[in-house]
């Protein structure tokens, strides 16, 4: 799961919306009922999720809405999970292939939508007219033309 999620220190609760596909009063309730999801605040007092909280959530998600579990009996299951240590970073093993589908399925989904309607060419290219019969030549960067002038001189001197 780790690969899947941004690497940032912490998470505003409008990001693991979007990550997890919960809502904000989602998330602030499951905060009340489950005692493994201790979130910090920050100065200005918002709630801030690292990665491993993000995992938590997304394996609560799991045990209440694919596997069914009620809120009293996920919060038993995490609660064994953690006294047979397998909360701690082996959230991968807990996770069945159920779970792991379904997150499959929401990443394709969530990648349509971030990837650009149109070709990937036209957005790097610069806006110059070209005037006709110039060829085409590479725009070289500094470095590049320093790497080709050394090139010259080797070829010269050798």
């Amino acid at each position: 799961m780790r690969e899947s999620i941004v690497k940032k220190a912490y998470y505003s609760i409008g990001d693991v919306c979007d990550l997890t596909g919960l809502k904000p009063h989602v998330l602030r309730y499951w905060e009340t009922q489950f005692d493994v999801l201790r979130l910090t605040k920050n100065r200005a007092g918002n709630r801030v999720f690292r990665p491993k909280d993000i995992e938590l959530i997304l394996l609560v998600k799991n045990l209440l809405y694919d596997q069914k579990y009620t809120i009293q009996g996920a919060n038993q299951k995490l609660l064994e999970l953690r006294k047979e240590g397998k909360l701690e970073g082996g959230q991968q093993e807990v996770l069945g292939p159920e779970f792991l589908a379904s997150m499959k399925v929401e990443l394709e989904h969530l990648s349509k939508v971030l990837t650009p309607s149109g070709p990937l060419e036209e957005l790097g290219k610069p806006d110059v007219l070209e005037e006709e019969g110039e060829p085409d030549e590479p725009l070289l960067t500094d470095a590049d033309a320093e790497d080709q002038a050394q090139m010259e001189l080797g070829e010269a001197s050798g």
